[in-house]
């Protein structure tokens, strides 16, 4: 920023998103301070593994001077794709070239301990609920937190994810169901304790479907696979069977009836878990999402364009980070630094909306995912 002092910028967050436009501030030495609601970095779980692109993710990692240590922590081999039939057949299969760096998978928990570790001591202020961002549209802004706290910004930044607090500053919108599910599964020590399943995975991401409903599986690192049953059903749908996500033999009985028609090897992977299920039903933000300019608030990744996990989630999330920071430290004024960043977030995020709505349809689809192909020609 070229304005003194420097600005008080308050990112709401501490997931990728946050943690990136973070980093990319504090290298060219302006500073953020990062509120988020988890009691410390190891509060819970992170998920399962994702894949960073070159022309996104990788492209912010490298912004942030963290793109070696990312390739070191990186699975390449988890590029390898794989379509099954409900019988368990192999349909088709891609295993990524021998230095192949366009999208390695790495784990979450460890994307984002590499961000955490590359930042300021202090710079994340852990156990902050944000309840509500008051103050004047031109500022400063002021955040109130779930265990009475308060601070002040002049610049608010919603990396708070689908159900952002921050986004009710700027819109009245809210995420709707999709009209589809994932029931995930875990799947622990899998080459000693679940060898077949870990041979019908592979190394990276296994996919079967049957028009109605699919299966979809993703090698993570530390010898784990997580499973996906993906179903077109009602978001309350446990509820109105008398199930909880407590009741782990009766979704395993439910499922069972559900997938009766596939085989029962296929049927290993709804059913040998470790553990308890999870509900994930999956909700979007309207098409396109769009607010008004607001000199003091913006969002960047699932607060300001929650879509479909179709594989660009995180990838948006960071490349956005990486855009608003670079704005910031060149701009004039906070002001000018996010019209500059929403001119070009916004129609991008637009399109992909756009690409991705009801797009969770060909997750059921018998036919190969677009990006299988794209992947067999490259």
């Amino acid at each position: 920023m070229n304005t003194t002092p420097s600005p008080r910028i308050a990112i709401i967050g501490a997931g990728p998103g946050g943690l990136t436009c973070a980093r990319i501030l504090q290298q060219h030495g302006v500073t953020a301070t990062v509120h988020d609601r988890d009691t410390g970095p190891d509060a819970r779980d992170q998920g399962g593994t994702l894949d960073l692109r070159q022309d996104d993710g990788q492209l912010a990692l490298r912004e942030a001077g963290l793109i070696d240590e990312f390739f070191r922590l990186s699975r390449p081999e988890g590029q390898e794709m794989r379509k099954l039939d409900t019988a368990g057949t192999l349909l088709f299969r891609h295993t990524p070239a021998d230095g192949d760096r366009f999208k390695p998978e790495i784990d979450r928990g460890l994307l984002r301990g590499l961000l955490l570790d590359s930042l300021l001591p202090g710079t994340v202020h852990w156990g902050h609920t944000l309840r509500a961002v008051a103050g004047p549209a031109d500022g400063p802004r002021q955040l109130h937190f779930a265990d009475g706290t308060t601070a002040e910004a002049d610049l608010v930044i919603g990396a708070d994810g689908a159900w952002s607090t921050v986004r009710r500053a700027l819109s009245p919108a809210t995420p709707q169901y999709t009209g589809i599910s994932f029931t995930e599964a875990w799947f622990d020590d899998v080459e000693n304790r679940h060898p077949d399943i870990a041979a019908l995975v592979g190394q990276g991401t296994t996919a079967a479907s049957d028009g109605d409903r699919a299966l979809f599986a993703q090698r993570s690192g530390g010898d784990h696979i997580r499973v996906y049953a993906i179903q077109r059903v009602p978001a309350d749908w446990l509820a109105a069977h008398g199930l909880t996500t407590q009741d782990t033999d009766g979704i395993r009985a439910r499922l069972l009836g559900q997938y009766r028609d596939w085989s029962p090897r296929m049927h290993r992977l709804i059913t040998d878990n470790d553990g308890r299920y999870v509900d994930r039903p999956i909700h979007a933000l309207p098409v396109p999402h769009t607010w008004e300019h607001n000199p003091t608030v913006t969002l960047l990744g699932d607060a300001a364009h929650l879509m479909p996990p179709l594989g660009v989630g995180v990838n948006l999330a960071m490349l956005d980070a990486c855009e608003l920071a670079l704005a910031v430290v060149g701009g004039n004024t906070v002001a000018d630094a996010v019209r500059t960043y929403e001119k070009s977030m916004l129609p991008r995020s637009g399109d992909m909306q756009r690409a991705l709505d009801h797009a969770t349809d060909g997750l059921l689809s018998t036919d190969l995912p677009p990006e299988f192909a794209t992947d067999a020609s490259r």
